[in-house]
């Protein structure tokens, strides 16, 4: 059997609407990055970006695991001798909350220039609004256990 590899005619590009307000940041994350790589479809290979674009509001009502944001930190370099900068990500969730759901995609996407062009269909806004109201976005169900975390805790 022959390796099937989808041409650029077969790929149909959907625009899709993530509401992140409640949900578990790395449950969340791997539902958009699924989508941002096209692995729901049927044409889908792993060599050829067929994902759909995703745009993701309410970013900064996002959650994490209890004491996680206080601990876990993210690092940035300058490149200059000394350069190294580490926040917590509670100190990124009230800063730049689009930077925290960005970063967490990111990582679950593939390496290099495929995993990039990946990553440029990725819209997040920290509010409930964005400026993509003309592609007309589908809301994209996300599963229950996305929101584990606070029925868990009974809130």
């Amino acid at each position: 059997m022959r390796t099937f590899s989808p041409k650029q005619a077969d790929i149909h590009r959907d625009w899709y609407e993530v509401d992140a307000s409640g949900a578990v940041l790395g449950r969340l994350a791997s539902e958009v990055a699924r989508v941002l790589r096209g692995k729901h479809k049927p044409i889908f290979a792993p060599h050829v970006d067929t994902g759909d674009h995703v745009i993701v509001v309410n970013a900064a009502l996002v959650q994490m695991s209890p004491g996680k944001a206080e601990t876990k930190l993210a690092y940035r370099h300058s490149g200059y001798p000394g350069g190294l900068r580490s926040r917590t990500y509670r100190q990124m969730l009230d800063t730049r909350p689009e930077e925290v759901v960005r970063r967490a995609v990111k990582g679950m996407l593939p390496r290099g220039p495929l995993g990039a062009q990946m990553l440029r269909k990725l819209k997040v806004y920290a509010g409930p609004t964005h400026p993509h109201q003309a592609q007309g976005p589908r809301p994209l169900e996300v599963d229950h256990s996305v929101r584990r975390l606070s029925a868990s805790r009974g809130v």
